[in-house]
């Protein structure tokens, strides 16, 4: 698919970051657009810069809840509606969130929140708009993994498992389709997607959707546990009040935003280009070049205490999960 242009394409997480980029970029292609997001004030953001960067073209933002099943069905119904169309050309799995890190010691609730959104909201999206993609002439499903998706780590010190465990799903199910799209929809091609440390706001965000977003709403026995683990992991943060917890959650989720080494703009590009190329996997980041190189050379030690630093990765890796 090398033009965009009159094609209809779906976006999930559309409010910010790659989703954000990914949606005006397509606009300013002269792609007609179907977005949601579950934080709605983000999202009425994009669709004022997207009829800005492109009157010409039809684009709808719908509240949804990838995370729900019931959301992701009615999010499709509109999509049918507002567009008057029974297909689409593109569809971009993109909504995510960062929680759930400890499977042994961990909040259950946080844990299936988490792989819900990242996993079941790829199955549910992709099941649902699958039929509007065959019908069309062309069409590509792009769903976005992770670094997380073939290295399940943040480095020494720190449990990943929800979205590891999702993206992992994510990565697994999208090489599964390659076959199966060519044997029973050759005219639809599919990408999986690996970023690495992009400058979103998937920190930020997480914390709005998991309920501890606003930082004084937490209460001081959570932020005895975010202090706790950050002693753990050798900080030394052991005489910080709970007014000092909450500004450095603030400055962390702030910077993992804009310190990254790759912006969303950057990475919506990098995306769009692999789908022009029919590229099935698609690695954003000088960072996700370099974890991928390093995981390959030595996957027995990939997940030895010293591995980051051994491979200088740390400097790029960053958790959005504290």
């Amino acid at each position: 698919m090398k033009d965009f242009n009159d094609k209809i394409a779906v976006v999930t997480g559309g409010g910010t970051g790659m989703g954000r980029g990914l949606v005006l970029q397509l606009v300013e292609a002269g792609c007609h657009v179907a977005t949601c997001d579950v934080l709605m004030d983000n999202l009425d953001e994009t669709l004022s810069l997207a009829k800005k960067a492109n009157p010409e073209v039809t684009v709808t933002g719908h509240t949804c809840d990838v995370g729900v099943e019931d959301d992701i069905k009615r999010f499709a119904e509109e999509v049918r509606e507002q567009h008057e169309t029974e297909h689409i050309n593109l569809l971009f799995n993109n909504a995510g969130i960062g929680g759930g890190g400890g499977f042994v010691d961990g909040p259950r609730d946080q844990w299936e929140r988490t792989f819900a959104v990242c996993w079941y909201g790829v199955y549910w999206s992709a099941r649902e708009f699958m039929p509007m993609l065959v019908a069309s002439e062309e069409g590509h499903i792009i769903n976005t993994s992770s670094v997380n998706g073939f290295w399940a780590s943040l480095g020494g010190g720190i449990s990943h498992t929800a979205y590891s465990a999702a993206k992992f799903a994510v990565k697994g199910f999208s090489e599964s389709l390659i076959t199966d799209l060519r044997l029973n929809a050759p005219h639809v091609k599919v990408s999986v997607v690996m970023p690495g440390h992009i400058g979103t706001s998937i920190a930020i965000n997480s914390a709005r959707i998991l309920g501890n977003a606003i930082e004084p709403t937490l209460s001081d026995s959570d932020l005895e546990q975010v202090k706790q683990n950050w002693i753990d992991r050798g900080m030394p943060v052991h005489n910080f009040t709970p007014d000092q917890i909450r500004e450095r959650l603030r400055e962390v989720r702030t910077q993992f935003r804009d310190n990254a080494p790759t912006t969303a703009d950057q990475a919506a590009t990098i995306i769009l280009n692999g789908v022009r190329e029919e590229r099935w996997r698609i690695l954003v980041g000088d960072d996700a070049h370099r974890l991928d190189e390093a995981v390959r050379a030595a996957p027995e030690e990939a997940y030895e205490p010293d591995f980051t630093q051994r491979r200088r990765l740390l400097g790029s890796l960053s958790s959005e999960d504290e």
